[in-house]
């Protein structure tokens, strides 16, 4: 009952580069990660823009092993420079294509290190766009917003899925709540209800970026408002009675379950799933398995 799970990528997100030596500018990336000096980017473009232009960027182990920059990285067709990959745990990130880190890593060293762009030769850029294209075909099969409320779909074991209340604690950023109900939205549109309402997410000229963690990249501005019917708020614990929805799922059970007991007194145990998207936690995901729901951990 317990599942790795993983960030993932809105599928509009990803930039397949087509033609890398007109396209690449530098080697690395400009951007290291812990190196506050180098989060010089205020606007989504041109943080994206910058990947686009670079052969490889860095990234590491945060907080958790899990770090949205990995698929910021792979979906502008740049290649993660991952350190201590082999490190990793095998149920962490068990989505992502810990392999072809391990193979970049390698690319790195024996092709790139120390030399400019000007002088990399022609087996030096097929080596690389053979291994790009893997990884942007990989991020694309496996690692979009879609393919990730998919697998929680399947997972899950549950059949002929067609409502689902998405309930959530509390309002602010979460990648792993905010990027799975992009991709369940994208699935199942109006008949996946978020409540309370996740209001960055939804397409709006009044999101004040500034104030959201990571500036709002990635993971705001996304949905079309007219996927969601504001008219549902009115009866979600009547609804959840009456058993409108064929699935309840929690975006974080670290940060508030809402109507829990109702829920549970309703539904059967496995129509309820829930998801802890923490860095680092206590986690009591066991309770939650001793009672029959399916759970996905990012940080397992």
């Amino acid at each position: 009952m317990i599942h790795p799970i993983s960030f993932s990528v809105p599928e509009e997100k990803i930039f397949e580069i087509l033609d890398v030596r007109s396209m690449k500018k530098r080697i690395l990336s400009n951007l290291v990660p812990g190196d506050m000096t180098t989060y010089v980017y205020t606007t989504e473009k041109d943080y994206n823009h910058q990947y686009r232009e670079s052969y490889f960027a860095y990234t590491k182990k945060k907080g958790g092993w899990d770090c949205m920059r990995h698929y910021e990285i792979m979906a502008n067709g740049c290649i993660p420079l991952f350190q201590s990959i082999e490190d990793c745990p095998v149920n962490t990130m068990a989505l992502c294509p810990k392999h072809l880190f391990v193979e970049a890593n390698r690319l790195y060293s024996a092709r790139f290190v120390g030399k400019e762009v000007d002088s990399l030769r022609e087996e030096d850029i097929r080596e690389y766009t053979i291994l790009l294209k893997k990884i942007t075909k990989y991020t694309q099969n496996y690692l979009t917003t879609a393919k990730m409320a998919k697998y929680v779909i399947n997972k899950s074991g549950l059949e002929n899925v067609s409502k689902i209340l998405y309930l959530s604690g509390c309002v602010g950023p979460d990648y792993l709540r905010c990027l799975t109900l992009h991709g369940l939205k994208k699935l199942f549109g109006r008949c996946c209800h978020d409540y309370p309402k996740i209001e960055h997410i939804y397409k709006s000229k009044n999101i004040k970026y500034h104030e959201l963690y990571g500036k709002g990249m990635t993971y705001t501005n996304l949905i079309e408002p007219t996927l969601r019917n504001d008219e549902l708020d009115k009866s979600i614990q009547e609804d959840i009675l009456e058993k409108r929805y064929d699935m309840i799922i929690y975006g974080s059970y670290h940060r508030g379950i809402p109507f829990y007991e109702t829920v549970c007194k309703t539904y059967e145990p496995n129509r309820i799933i829930m998801m802890c998207g923490e860095d680092l936690h206590n986690c009591d995901y066991n309770n939650y398995v001793e009672k029959n729901h399916s759970v996905f951990v990012r940080e397992l």
